[in-house]
């Protein structure tokens, strides 16, 4: 893995020249560079220490791992192939255990490799169109969201301040963005005002990438601490919010970073509607509720140290899950694709839809 400087677009995966490059997100904002990644290993520890980072980016990035997996096995018999592909993806999986979009886009990937009877070179070049495919698909489904995020947003004031928590922009997807998309695609409108951001420890992303994206497009943004978030809305400031997921069960119920259940129930309690922007490979519809979401829990020192500065005393003790669970019912609308959906909708509307396609 290579690093080099980078004045791209916001895309954080992207092929090049027979490698995968992705934006190193934990070196933003103070720089803004790319890592080249030649093999899947490399790719799983990118994904394991968040320098790729959000559901739907973190889907596009194990597919190119996928295909650099399958690119260096040496064996020209099929069925081994497929064996050792399948280890490929078992290790990828292990990366992240609350995205669902990682497991979507790995098992896209090993569909895709079984669906090619012809020699292994042929899979091989299969696989590599898929994953180009659901990059290419995801940027699409990202502007369509935004869209749609657009026209179920309030009508009053005209203008409109939007708070979001973490980043779940462009760097968050293939370009552009779920809840920063919405947030795009109001700016594109004339519709909005400002952003909040809330910080969103203990990674900070909502400070250093959500606060970047905007700052890098002239949106006017506003950063506040995550325990401000509820005063802010007491004090009128929020119309809005809107807000990225990791995985949505079959009833609603949503996982995102650690701290949106906490401005969902705010936000219920100011009558501030509270929405969510995820694709429909962010819903696991083989999980009747949020109960079953698996929650990451990551290592201590993202809360006990900042850089090399130890904050806490020793002796004490630390819980750092990386997710929380928002309820469906404080939950005004899924945006996804094909519109803004009720939660309690979602099965029905989005089982029908993905059978059409």
């Amino acid at each position: 893995m290579t690093s080099t400087t980078s004045t791209s677009a916001i895309y954080p995966v992207t092929w090049q020249a027979d490698a995968a490059v992705l934006i190193d997100q934990t070196r933003i904002p103070a720089e803004l560079t790319t890592v080249r990644i030649e093999d899947y290993e490399t790719m799983a520890r990118a994904i394991e220490t968040m320098i790729v980072r959000g559901a739907p980016a973190i889907g596009v990035a194990a597919a190119y791992g996928m295909y650099l997996g399958a690119r260096a096995l040496t064996t020209s018999e099929r069925a081994e192939f497929l064996r050792q592909l399948a280890a490929i993806a078992q290790r990828l999986r292990a990366t992240r255990p609350t995205a669902v979009n990682l497991f979507w886009a790995v098992e896209r990937m090993v569909q895709a490799a079984h669906a090619v009877d012809g020699p292994v070179e042929q899979i091989k070049h299969h696989l590599l169109e898929t994953a180009q495919a659901i990059q290419t698909d995801d940027l699409r489904t990202c502007e369509l969201i935004g869209q749609h995020g657009l026209q179920v947003l309030p009508t009053q004031p005209e203008r409109l301040r939007i708070l979001t928590h973490c980043n779940a922009g462009a760097l968050a997807t293939a370009g552009y963005g779920t809840a920063l998309g919405v947030v795009r695609a109001a700016w594109a409108a004339g519709r909005l005002e400002r952003v909040f951001a809330d910080e969103t420890r203990p990674r900070l992303q909502g400070a250093k990438l959500t606060a970047w994206e905007c700052v890098q497009e002239g949106i006017p943004v506003t950063i506040i601490t995550d325990n401000m978030a509820a005063h802010c809305m007491q004090q009128g400031m929020v119309d809005a919010v809107v807000v990225g997921a990791d995985r949505i069960a079959a009833n609603g119920d949503t996982a995102n970073k650690i701290g949106t259940y906490s401005v969902a129930l705010a936000a219920k309690a100011h009558h501030i509607p509270f929405f969510v922007a995820a694709p429909l490979s962010t819903i696991d519809f083989s999980l009747i509720d949020g109960r079953q979401i698996p929650i990451e829990q990551r290592h201590p020192s993202e809360i006990y140290q900042v850089g090399d500065a130890q904050l806490c005393p020793d002796g004490a003790e630390f819980y750092n899950p990386a997710f929380d669970v928002t309820p469906a019912e404080l939950i005004a609308a899924v945006v996804t694709e094909f519109g803004a959906i009720a939660p309690a909708d979602l099965q029905s509307t989005l089982a029908a839809k993905q059978g059409k396609r």
